[in-house]
């Protein structure tokens, strides 16, 4: 037989094979199994990260040892598939409406828009004997700061000591709010998210009037995947906070009590100057105060507390500031937030230039200073944990 039979012989045979070998293996898998990250009808589009089994993720040691069933609380994965949000025309063409400034007329023409699809989504973050989770506000465009507080205060703990659980942190996102730099920034953080798995994300813009979006989707997001942790600390990406002393503070807490702590401001009136960042027209609230409410540099809550929030944040109209809303959402359940002296949501002296705000025998003894930017985080954190030798003692826990 000539060389060029022989060869077409072989490949005759070798394509038989494999076509025999295909129809075998296609017969005994789904067509789910050849996609790397398969659609499930009830989780929606693929998300990056891992997914736990859901129907383990609900059960702990003592949910499996009950007789009774545990009362079901609502979606078991997240239920936003699509975004399907459009203008709300009856409120286009009145005059009070037609008054008020764009980025204000945008926000209430689409307030009702209240959930949006995940990108990113880690579950499994919540797998296992979890006591505190930390979650930071962030942006996009800002992987350094997310970076710092990975090495420093949101470096994740196995242990908090004591027979407590673990020590947990994520970073929760929108999207890039300018158009033409979405793709770019997208593949950054989806690499940035392979790295690390810390991040949420959900499809909606990253801008100042949507950080409400951020409060209600991250309530929503622990009361269907983090149900039992105890406590959550959330604060800002730019805020130095010491975990040693967030953990001794909860040393004497319970899980159960209506726990929210921070830089709580009382009788605080809305501000009505237009060129001020926190301005609100009167026609979108004419109390002459707001309700209490903690500085949104960072806060610590009961998980008991969170997932009631989450709930009567869902009868509150969206409020441009997200400090203020969750205010509203903690008056509606008639609770007050309980003020603390180691939370400096605006400095540890509100005298910008003072040398307080760079002394770091103060930061070692309080439990969140807001603000500093990432170099002054990673020195002043260095600082603390250096063999620091202070003059006076202070006594905040």
């Amino acid at each position: 037989m000539s060389l060029w039979k022989k060869t077409l012989y072989k490949s005759v045979c070798l394509a038989l094979a494999l076509l025999v070998a295909v129809t075998v293996f296609q017969r005994s898998a789904t067509p789910g199994q050849f996609l790397q990250d398969p659609l499930s009808p009830t989780l929606g589009p693929p998300k990056t990260g891992n997914l736990v089994n859901s129907n383990n993720f609900w059960k702990s040691p003592k949910d499996v040892a009950a007789p009774t069933p545990t009362v079901p609380r609502g979606p078991q994965v997240w239920d936003v598939i699509t975004t399907n949000c459009s203008v709300n025309i009856n409120l286009t063409h009145q005059s009070w409406f037609q008054g008020l400034e764009p980025h204000f007329r945008q926000f209430l023409a689409y307030r009702h828009c209240r959930y949006f699809p995940m990108l990113l989504n880690h579950p499994e973050k919540c797998a296992g004997d979890v006591y505190l989770l930390v979650v930071v506000k962030s942006v996009i465009t800002q992987h350094d700061r997310r970076e710092v507080i990975r090495q420093t205060w949101g470096h994740e703990w196995e242990s908090a000591g004591l027979g407590r659980g673990a020590v947990r942190t994520l970073f929760l996102l929108g999207t890039a709010s300018k158009q033409e730099e979405r793709t770019h920034y997208q593949q950054l953080l989806a690499y940035e998210d392979r790295l690390y798995g810390d991040i949420l994300q959900w499809d909606f813009l990253d801008s100042f009037f949507n950080l409400t979006l951020k409060e209600i989707h991250f309530l929503k997001w622990l009361d269907i995947y983090c149900p039992n942790v105890p406590f959550i600390f959330k604060g800002d990406d730019d805020v130095f906070v010491n975990p040693t002393n967030l953990l001794e503070f909860l040393s004497d807490r319970q899980p159960r009590e209506n726990l929210f702590v921070g830089d709580v401001l009382k009788h605080a009136r809305p501000i009505r100057k237009k060129d001020n960042k926190y301005y609100i027209p009167a026609v979108m609230y004419g109390k002459a105060t707001y309700p209490p409410y903690a500085g949104g540099g960072g806060f610590l809550m009961s998980g008991s507390l969170a997932r009631q929030l989450r709930h009567a944040c869902d009868t509150v109209e969206l409020f441009p500031i997200d400090d203020v809303f969750l205010g509203m959402c903690l008056e509606v359940l008639g609770v007050k937030p309980t003020g603390h002296e180691g939370f400096k949501t605006f400095g540890i002296s509100r005298v910008r230039g003072s040398r307080m705000n760079k002394e770091p025998c103060f930061y070692r003894a309080m439990l969140v200073v807001h603000k500093l930017l990432p170099a002054e985080l990673l020195a002043m954190w260095d600082l603390v944990h250096s063999n620091l030798t202070c003059s006076l003692k202070f006594q905040v826990l």
